[in-house]
């Protein structure tokens, strides 16, 4: 058996087996990885091998972007396993393998741009705090017709989640075909229409913490104006493969991370900081939408006000703030 040269590394991969997706001693597992991710992927196999003989460690190339399919072979391995892991450089969230996957029963859990610093911070919580933070606003969210975003900044975009159902993305995944995203805290949905604008003053690839706030256009549930050059070529390259599906206005989120006190430019940890509104362009098939697209980009809100049906909601915060 293989250690892990990373006492650190180790205590949050044994946070992720045992806390997060309780993995069994008769359940198999496989770790999917890319060459950027290895030393995660390795701490994540070692704490899984110290509970189940049943572990597999699956290593490729990292993809072009967020949302690109993995090798057939690796697909293939997601779906056969009982508990799933993807500590990735480009997210395989919103993915057809990771969907089928929990689709065959797979506790699921993907790690999109982890570091080994995100891994290490977002990973030293309580969890079942996460848990209650995430019930306490999906209650508040859940029947509204009507959520409309403010901020600072300069957003102010309405959403309707219509037919589509606000999901809580907890860590806590101990349930046949559940998936979440880690570190995780996060209330989301895909809503079925938006309009308004919305600033990005907080995290957004590739820029990181953005050195100036980016402004969305939003109309009949699509982005119809990108401010950022380099943001919007990513976009029209994902439509070139998919139509005006990648301009598609693809989730609404809120954070409910309390021991996330700061954005650091990760957008994997910052969108589950408690207090932070995230909104993400393409992709929401695997979020209760139905637009396939090969990219889902969020960026995240400093300081907003969410109203819904025009009541403002208390917002979690920040431990500490």
């Amino acid at each position: 058996m293989s250690q892990s040269t990373d006492a650190t590394l180790d205590s949050a991969a044994e946070t992720a087996i045992n806390q997060c997706l309780a993995l069994g001693a008769e359940e198999s597992c496989a770790v999917v990885t890319d060459d950027e991710r290895l030393p995660i992927g390795r701490a994540l196999y070692d704490a899984a091998r110290a509970v189940t003989d049943e572990v597999v460690l699956l290593q490729y190339p990292p993809g072009d972007q967020h949302g690109t399919e993995p090798p057939a072979p690796v697909a293939a391995a997601m779906r056969g396993a009982d508990v799933v892991f993807c500590p990735t450089t480009k997210s395989l969230s919103h993915t057809r393998a990771r969907s089928g996957a929990n689709e065959a029963g797979a506790r699921v859990a993907t790690l999109p741009g982890i570091t080994e610093s995100v891994f290490t911070t977002g990973l030293d919580t309580d969890y079942r705090a996460i848990e209650q933070s995430c019930e306490t606003v999906l209650d508040a969210v859940a029947d509204a017709s009507e959520v409309r975003v403010t901020s600072p900044a300069g957003t102010d975009i309405t959403f309707e989640p219509g037919e589509h159902e606000w999901l809580a993305d907890t860590g806590i995944v101990h349930e046949a075909g559940a998936m979440s995203n880690l570190p995780a805290g996060e209330v989301f949905v895909s809503p079925e229409n938006a309009n308004g604008t919305y600033v990005v003053d907080g995290t957004m690839m590739p820029h990181g913490l953005v050195d100036t706030p980016i402004e969305f256009t939003v109309e009949g549930g699509f982005v119809t104006d990108i401010e950022d050059e380099r943001i919007r070529k990513q976009v029209e390259r994902g439509a070139e493969e998919v139509g005006d599906d990648a301009y598609n206005l693809a989730e609404l989120g809120i954070g409910t991370n309390a021991a996330i006190s700061q954005l650091v430019g990760s957008v994997l940890l910052d969108e589950k900081a408690a207090g932070t509104v995230h909104i993400a362009i393409g992709d929401d098939h695997g979020i209760g939408g139905d637009t396939q697209a090969p990219l889902h980009l969020d960026g995240i809100l400093r300081d907003p006000t969410v109203y819904a049906d025009g009541e403002e909601l208390a917002l979690p915060e920040a431990n500490g703030a």
